[in-house]
């Protein structure tokens, strides 16, 4: 019920703009807040409802309506206490979702003690997605849980013109392969009858230590 709700976005740094942005062009109503001017002004073409604002006042949050909102974003980086206090505040106000951006391990625990529902690290997050590319076989890698990860990569030899219910691949490898493309077509289910070939690009699901493995064969 809360998918297509408005959602309020504090901070308005890069994470934050590109957050606000990209939820607006989805078509979700989005009223973006920052202290800082300059900001807010750059993004005042770009976004219906964007205020300069000080966030780490509860009285300038119930006079925007924020406590009507049911999802919140608290995209503050740089600035600690600002992050930390905007985040209490909003759990103040009740609000039923609060996502929040944390910079440190250590900032992400703060932020679940003090009531955040969500945390999320973009740079360590990414970070350790680069990793996985740069030293690897994998042309992408998403990481879904604490050890598992949905890896696209090219298929192993060993696979390649056998139907994977043959293959015994679950049992070798632990991993499961969910989806194939074919080259020049779109991404499909696989099933236990499909074929891959060389050229194809597929994705694997699995612990991420097994996906791993198994794209280092491809």
């Amino acid at each position: 019920m809360a998918e297509n709700l408005p959602v309020v976005v504090i901070g308005l740094g890069r994470f934050g703009s590109a957050l606000a942005l990209e939820l607006a062009r989805r078509g979700t109503e989005v009223l973006a807040i920052d202290n800082r001017p300059k900001v807010v002004q750059a993004l005042a073409g770009r976004l219906t409802h964007v205020i300069t604002a000080d966030a780490t006042d509860i009285d300038a949050l119930r006079e925007l309506g924020v406590d009507e909102f049911y999802r919140a974003v608290v995209a503050i980086g740089g600035d600690l206490e600002a992050s930390i206090l905007t985040t209490s505040l909003l759990a103040e106000l009740e609000i039923e979702e609060i996502w929040a951006k944390a910079v440190t391990h250590q900032h992400k625990r703060i932020l679940e003690r003090i009531g955040a529902h969500h945390i999320v690290l973009p740079e360590h997050d990414m970070g350790e997605r680069v990793a996985h590319l740069v030293g690897g076989r994998m042309l992408d890698y998403v990481e879904v849980d604490e050890d598992f990860a949905l890896v696209k990569t090219r298929p192993p030899r060993e696979l390649v013109g056998v139907p994977l219910g043959e293959t015994r691949l679950r049992s070798k490898y632990g991993v499961t392969v969910v989806s194939v493309k074919s080259v020049g077509e779109q991404f499909t289910y696989a099933t236990p009858d499909t074929v891959l070939q060389y050229g194809d690009v597929i994705l694997v699901a699995g612990p991420i230590a097994k996906v791993e493995r198994l794209a280092e064969r491809a």
